[in-house]
């Protein structure tokens, strides 16, 4: 089914506020919020220097610049990510706000804000941005919002802020909880939609060969609803699966594994559960596609533990297993994580980002290198803080989008 203009969804996905009676990253539940209106804060550039960067605690990252709430004009803010410009080389975030998405230049020593992109609907708590091409791509839990698709192109030569338009729209979907893109093949994947729709709230295929003109072409909905996931055309160690396209969800009580190549027959290849399970929030692939990082977010809720990061090997996609499990410093509750090289980045809400180093993976050892902590008033296990972190750009530069404050930009100390 092919939707531009006006394909109506409902909003009742049944996130994880449903299941621990909480808004899931809900900024105002915490009593004493580190917020933009309420405490000083460090806006420029500040060498960590004794443990400090200004005001905020960090270990072997500076921070470079800070974009707060009130200049994006907006209440809280989600998830962030990163593009390039191919053709000047600037890099800019692409800031997940509740009433849209911002855009910032951080090419130079200051960011500057050049305005946003209004959401199509309603506000929310929950927004999430993926880049193809010069795209971007842009879904939300408000009702009915669909995906916006943005010609990134058009920040080039901004030199005021503006209020930005959506270039697109693709109304096949109501409301989305994130959405997943393999640049590589050219398709999106929105998940967490609702529970009722064709795909039981679990991934939906959308191919964006032609940005402008998005298309459904199929899903999967075998493994009920899917809070998130990866997509991968996969190169890791089990021959039967090289070159297949392959999705990994995160789904609740599971994680599941799935060959989405034809795209009119998905096959489930797994489908795992692990010990002490809260809520099974997020996962990204090692390089090498041997390991699977995952985060769940309700476990130092539910059984007091520190923060809890679980490795999957992925040695055999038939036969996943649970390969070893890492306690971070605080009792924080982890949130979204990538991989880059050796290195993995964990948005660690009330404890900031985290820098764990996975170069000995296979030996199951996992330490923390480093932090930058954008919340510093606690670690507490609240669902304030960072809800996500970028590290791929060039540069070397970090986007941390703390839903409390707004969007910092660090690097790692020289």
């Amino acid at each position: 089914m092919c939707c531009i203009v006006s394909c109506s969804g409902s909003d009742d996905s049944g996130n994880i506020n449903d299941i621990i009676g909480m808004s899931d990253d809900d900024p105002s539940s915490d009593d004493d919020p580190m917020t933009s209106d309420d405490d000083p804060m460090t806006t420029g550039a500040q060498p960590c220097q004794g443990g400090m960067a200004g005001i905020y605690p960090c270990n072997g990252f500076g921070l470079l610049g800070l974009v707060t709430l009130s200049e994006m004009d907006a209440n809280s803010a989600n998830d962030v990510w990163g593009w390039t410009d191919s053709t000047t080389g600037n890099e800019y975030a692409l800031a997940g706000l509740d009433n849209g998405t911002a855009f910032i230049d951080i090419s130079g020593d200051d960011p500057i804000f050049l305005g946003k992109l209004p959401t199509a609907t309603s506000s929310s708590t929950w927004r999430d941005i993926k880049i193809f091409g010069d795209y971007a791509f842009i879904v939300s839990e408000a009702n009915n919002h669909g995906m916006q698709v943005f010609d990134l192109t058009k920040l080039r030569n901004v030199t005021t802020p503006q209020n930005f338009s959506s270039d697109a729209r693709y109304t096949g979907i109501g409301n989305a909880h994130n959405i997943v893109i393999n640049e590589e093949m050219g398709f999106a994947y929105p998940v967490g939609t609702a529970r009722g729709d064709a795909f039981n709230g679990g991934v939906h295929f959308i191919d964006i060969s032609d940005p402008m003109n998005p298309s459904g072409v199929g899903g999967y909905g075998d493994s009920g609803y899917s809070h998130d996931g990866q997509v991968v055309t996969y190169n890791g160690p089990d021959t039967d699966y090289s070159g297949r396209e392959i999705y990994v969800g995160s789904n609740e009580n599971r994680v599941v594994i799935v060959d989405i190549t034809d795209k009119s027959n998905p096959t489930t290849i797994a489908d795992l559960g692990y010990s002490q399970l809260g809520y099974t929030h997020q996962g990204w692939f090692t390089d090498d596609h041997r390991y699977f990082i995952l985060g769940d977010e309700v476990d130092e809720i539910n059984f007091g533990f520190n923060s809890r990061t679980l490795v999957f090997d992925f040695e055999n996609l038939d036969s996943p297993v649970l390969h070893t499990e890492y306690l971070g410093p605080t009792a924080a509750i982890d949130h979204n994580g990538y991989v880059f090289g050796n290195e993995y980045y964990l948005a660690n809400y009330t404890a900031g980002m985290r820098l764990i180093d996975i170069s000995d993976i296979a030996n199951e050892n996992l330490t923390e290198v480093g932090f930058f902590d954008t919340f510093p008033s606690n670690n507490t296990a609240s669902f304030n803080g960072v809800w996500s972190v970028y590290p791929y750009f060039d540069s070397g530069k970090v986007l941390i989008n703390d839903s409390n404050t707004g969007l910092f930009i660090v690097k790692k100390t020289e």
